[in-house]
């Protein structure tokens, strides 16, 4: 068996998702967001995500040593079935009817550190819920990983306790995405981390890392599943030397009596905390979130580098749909080393395959003209605009190193520069656009809202050009990313559609994050047909910020 590092790995509307189901799963999290800063040590566990400001940082959970008392003070009787053999709710919940016939763990609803937790559950009955709204996406998906591989159906609840199932929440130890890899551990199982990509927050990668882990931990100590998912949690270092330690003192060696990490000690009772409440919700008045029984995902491969918002484009989701899916990508497009795939909804997979095959390779990322200046190397060419030499040489087919003052060399990339407009390969036919993208480094005091208004950008396109969230926390020394767009229009287009105001039946139209012609057409009321035709389109492809002419025949609908 390999050896794994023995940190702990947890230190310390869209189309084909169900807009309704969504979007009340977006007022559930945001009454989740309202809630104070979670339970104290003495009244249960510290839930990651429970806590609004913990999006960047965790608190490891507070629990009682060994020496503690054991049996703490329950706020609530906890209401426990006659036998451990109750059936489940007559009504059969969807997803939730198979879970509970997968489950294979130990039933420990008695032990006092369970119920202690069960106890929590029931005194915060919201709580599981609103987890699993922001959840429900995924779980149809996951689960199938899991059952395909024969393991627990529970661990399927098990990024409920690692991460409240967000994608985007980091340890201070820097464990990042649902399942909370630290990064030597998420490396060990194939998890790419770099500028463009970090594969610890990719739903697919993540989940297949996570069992493929968690399989060896079972293996590794002989078919017991609360070892396992001990060292899941503490490193099997750690977990082995605990058991070393029981053994020189004839003591056993089970989980229960495992002298482990405090966290440790507590890890394991709220997941079985979980399965206990998911068995018989209804016993313990404890809501989950009703979710179907049927496929939600596909995953595409995309066979290259693909920007996000082309993507949006392909698959008619939005560009946040994109993102909330396949939160393992940074940038504004995949990774060009890959991986290049993406989750998408089940109902969108065909359209967006048709759509992908039909769109010209050239046009899958923005390409940027450079021309190389003197003592410019590949190397300083390649860190300018966040790319590899080994991509520059394939993309301009150069057999060395060597270029020279005055080439122009193609970048595949969709990051606007602030000296270089764009230059599709296709001879120049498209509209070139000029871009002022500004790096801010944070001062002491700097707030996202703040910075929006010095620079005259929205709050929630400054957070969506960082990848971070509109309400996060920025560190001095943090640098920001800033985009102020302009265009100019092709020497073939009319002055007059070019004055960026309505005059007479024309008018020009800013592109929003998040438009497509579709919804544009709508809006306005005129045919996609059209609005390729006034602004020479050769696709279904725009940019925010970019300018659009429209001829219409009466006034547009605002939104």
């Amino acid at each position: 068996m390999p050896r794994y590092p023995s940190s702990p790995m947890k230190k310390n509307k869209p189309k084909g998702l169900g807009g309704a189901l969504l979007g009340a799963a977006a007022l559930l999290l945001s009454a989740c967001a309202s809630m104070d800063g979670g339970p104290s040590a003495q009244d249960g566990p510290v839930l990651t995500g429970a806590d609004p400001a913990a999006k960047t940082s965790q608190t490891t959970t507070a629990t009682p040593s060994r020496g503690a008392a054991t049996k703490p003070k329950p706020r609530i009787e906890v209401a426990r079935p006659l036998t451990h053999t109750s059936p489940a709710p007559a009504v059969d919940e969807g997803l939730w009817g198979r879970v509970r016939q997968g489950f294979a763990l130990p039933d420990e609803r008695d032990h006092e550190r369970v119920l202690h937790y069960i106890q929590w559950h029931q005194a915060n009955s919201d709580y599981l819920g609103q987890v699993l709204a922001r959840a429900e996406p995924y779980l149809h998906y996951i689960l199938e990983e899991i059952e395909a591989r024969d393991l627990p159906a529970e661990l399927l609840l098990l990024p409920v306790v690692e991460s409240a199932y967000r994608p985007d929440v980091y340890s201070s130890g820097q464990a990042a995405g649902i399942w909370q890899f630290i990064p030597s551990t998420g490396s060990h199982f194939g998890l790419h981390q770099n500028w463009w990509y970090d594969g610890r927050k990719d739903i697919h990668a993540s989940t297949h890392a996570a069992l493929n882990y968690l399989t060896q931990l079972h293996e590794r100590f002989n078919g017991d599943w609360l070892l396992a998912l001990a060292a899941y949690n503490a490193g099997q270092g750690t977990v082995s030397r605990a058991i070393t330690r029981n053994e020189s003192l004839g003591q056993p060696t089970d989980y229960w009596n495992l002298d482990l990490p405090r966290e440790t000690q507590h890890y394991v009772p709220r997941l079985l905390a979980l399965q206990a409440i998911v068995t018989d919700p209804e016993h313990y008045q404890v809501g989950l979130w009703p979710v179907p029984d049927e496929p939600r995902l596909g995953l595409v491969e995309l066979g290259g580098q693909l920007e996000l918002s082309i993507a949006a484009e392909l698959a008619d989701l939005s560009l946040d749909d994109i993102t909330q899916l396949n939160p393992g990508f940074h940038r504004w497009a995949t990774d060009p080393e890959g991986p290049h795939h993406l989750l998408l909804p089940l109902d969108r997979v065909e359209p967006f395959q048709i759509a992908l095959a039909a769109l010209p390779r050239e046009q899958r990322v923005s390409w940027l003209r450079h021309r190389v200046q003197p003592g410019e190397t590949l190397g300083h060419i390649a860190a300018r605009y966040n790319t590899t030499i080994a991509l520059l040489q394939r993309t301009n087919e150069l057999r060395s190193h060597i270029i020279r003052v005055g080439d122009h060399l193609l970048i595949p990339t969709a990051e606007p520069s602030p000296e270089t407009v764009t230059a599709r390969q296709d001879e120049g036919r498209s509209v070139s656009r000029t871009h002022n993208t500004l790096h801010h480094r944070v001062q002491p005091g700097d707030t996202l809202w703040a910075l929006a208004r010095t620079y005259d950008v929205s709050l929630q396109e400054l957070a969506a050009w960082n990848r971070i969230s509109s309400d996060a926390t920025l560190r001095p020394g943090q640098t920001l990313l800033i985009r102020q767009a302009g265009t100019t229009t092709a020497a073939a287009q009319p002055a007059a559609m070019a004055t960026g105001a309505a005059r007479g039946n024309t008018l020009t139209y800013a592109v929003r994050p998040g438009d497509s012609l579709s919804s544009i057409s709508r809006r306005f009321g005129v045919r996609v047909s059209d609005i390729q035709v006034w602004n020479q389109l050769d696709g279904h492809l725009i940019r925010p910020g970019q300018q659009l002419h429209l001829h219409l025949d009466g006034h547009p609908q605002e939104s």
